[in-house]
């Protein structure tokens, strides 16, 4: 294992019980990635892929609340990929860390051990940002994780799509104010639908939304009650402090 050319730091998630070395300048992992791994319906056994891994935060979190995942951790930066596979170590966490771009074509996936119907869950947290909305970072590193186009969500999801097993779920977090760009992009393929609004409060709208799609679902698309961030007091709401502290799930956990 080599190391990262880049200057990191080592925090602390899950109440202490995650460390992760990431780099201390450009996009960091915090409660987007805790969240989505709280949100995820994984179950001992399940084999279960992160695409876009970063430093493996929300991959190695779910590992952390669901003992015995086969974990791949997919990430096309060389830094961040060799970040991943260093955690997964230091936390004494099973994964295998494949260097790929997302939008590669399926033999470039099979290659990497990923082909079509493999994998039992997907969770992931794409760049979200819209470049025609959002002034991109001048840091090149921030800039790749932030920003991105509906056109990049729907060969990500397609991506998983392809990867999953029939009824196979998937888990992701997106801009609450583009919620219909993920709407679009699941038509295709994905049903049993359940979205998650997050607020930063009772009175604020809704700043990010969790959404878990099953292959091949039939059900109804389902709108869950709001999660807020804090409450009417202004104090941290207890199931988000739970939920980052890897002491509770979040509603999409449930099947």
């Amino acid at each position: 294992m080599t190391e990262p050319r880049c200057e990191t730091t080592e925090d602390a998630f899950l109440g202490g019980q995650l460390r992760l070395r990431q780099p201390k300048s450009g996009h960091r992992a915090g409660h987007d990635a805790m969240l989505l791994a709280a949100a995820t319906p994984a179950r001992s056994g399940d084999r279960v892929v992160d695409l876009g891994a970063g430093v493996g935060a929300a991959g190695l979190a779910l590992a952390k609340r669901v003992p015995a995942i086969e974990l791949l951790l997919v990430e096309f930066d060389l830094e961040l990929a060799e970040l991943a596979r260093g955690n997964a170590a230091s936390n004494a966490i099973a994964a295998d860390v494949v260097v790929l771009d997302v939008t590669s074509a399926p033999d470039r996936f099979a290659a990497a051990g990923l082909s079509p119907d493999s994998v039992d869950v997907v969770l992931m947290n794409p760049p979200f940002n819209d470049p025609v909305r959002h002034r991109a970072s001048p840091d090149r590193a921030r800039a790749t994780a932030h920003v991105a186009s509906a056109a990049m969500l729907a060969d990500w999801v397609h991506a998983a799509r392809r990867v999953l097993k029939s009824q196979g779920a998937l888990t992701l977090i997106w801009r609450a104010d583009a919620l219909a760009e993920v709407l679009t992009v699941l038509d295709r393929g994905f049903g049993s639908l359940a979205i998650l609004p997050i607020h930063g409060d009772a009175t604020a709208p809704a700043i990010r939304v969790l959404v878990r799609a099953t292959k091949g679902g039939k059900a109804p698309t389902r709108i869950l009650a709001g999660l807020m961030l804090k409450e009417e007091s202004g104090l941290p709401n207890k199931q988000v402090q739970d939920a980052l502290a890897g002491k509770g799930s979040l509603p999409l956990a449930i099947p």
